[in-house]
């Protein structure tokens, strides 16, 4: 079989606990929140939730834990028509969990890494990089054991035929390390607006979006809810959010770059594909969690406008 994504991605579940005032209070102090459920969690997952429900093929390498929660995360992406035959499960380390505390303007997010960190390089057949258009990597920060091997894959995916891609979501260090190599091998970067800053050390997140693009190949810069902009040499292309009802921005990003790469695969323009990008994210924050309000292309080309 063959795919039009290979995502190596963590596999996780989120919790997230939503409702306008979601801050704890320590001191044995409980608080009613207005909603709270379980969902697939993990940026690689919930892009690759994304691309499923637009259409595209895709493929998943993870690991998860021998545990209900691994259970559920591999139900879950199997039930969306990804082909989880790639995961496999650990036999001693428990399945990560984050806890997403989201309200209306912000969130915040404690993780217990578990098995999102145990994904290797020797877990990724070169079979497999061989059978994808496109390989994605997510959460590169998370990723303790895959990133530094994340520029060999990514060399051997493009010697194969494919295109890369990497959103390396935030770097709790800060540091930002080993990013050079892999953004050397990578045809798509998708940092948030926060991320590229940090790594094009500059304050000004357009001039961010020219330090990346002059350098990176295609780079789009996810802006929440003023929309994205993008760059690919010298060209620009910039998208404003259309307006919806927010429940939950949780993995909005994800479903953003999903959009990305379905525009791009599909042989649509920068300017094109980043409306529909920018739809797609936006419409995802309709429901909780990160995949429940994920759009189909049809709609999503319905809110991203005429070409």
């Amino acid at each position: 079989m063959s795919w039009d994504l290979l995502v190596l991605g963590e596999l996780n579940a989120d919790v997230v606990v939503s409702g306008s005032d979601v801050e704890p209070v320590f001191g044995e102090v409980e608080r009613i929140v207005d909603d709270a459920r379980l969902t697939l969690g993990g940026s690689g997952a919930i892009f690759a939730c994304g691309a499923a429900r637009l259409g595209l093929s895709v493929g998943y390498v993870g690991v998860a834990g021998d545990d209900a929660v691994g259970r559920f995360v591999l139900d879950e992406l199997a039930a969306r028509g990804i082909d989880t035959s790639l995961c496999t499960v650990h036999a001693s380390r428990p399945t990560g969990m984050s806890v997403i505390l989201s309200s209306p303007g912000d969130r915040a997010i404690l993780t217990a890494l578990g098995t999102i960190d145990a994904l290797r390089a020797a877990d990724v057949p070169a079979a497999a990089l061989a059978r994808a258009r496109h390989v994605h990597v997510a959460s590169l920060y998370l990723q303790h054991a895959l990133r530094p091997d994340v520029p060999r894959l990514f060399a051997a995916a493009r010697r194969a035929g494919a295109t890369t891609s990497l959103d390396t979501n935030w770097d709790p260090s800060e540091r930002w390390e080993t990013l050079e190599s892999a953004l050397a091998e990578t045809d798509v970067f998708l940092p948030n607006a926060a991320e590229a800053r940090r790594i094009a050390r500059t304050e000004d997140v357009d001039e961010a979006l020219d330090v990346l693009a002059g350098r990176f190949g295609t780079v789009a810069v996810k802006l929440g809810a003023d929309g994205a902009i993008a760059g690919r040499g010298d060209e620009r292309a910039a998208a404003r959010a259309p307006t919806v009802d927010v429940v939950d921005t949780t993995g909005a990003g994800d479903t953003f770059g999903a959009g990305f790469l379905a525009g791009l695969l599909g042989g649509r323009s920068l300017a094109v594909a980043l409306r529909l990008a920018v739809a797609c994210g936006s419409l995802s924050t309709r429901a909780a969690g990160g995949t429940a309000a994920q759009p189909t292309l049809t709609e999503a080309e319905a809110a991203a406008g005429p070409p």
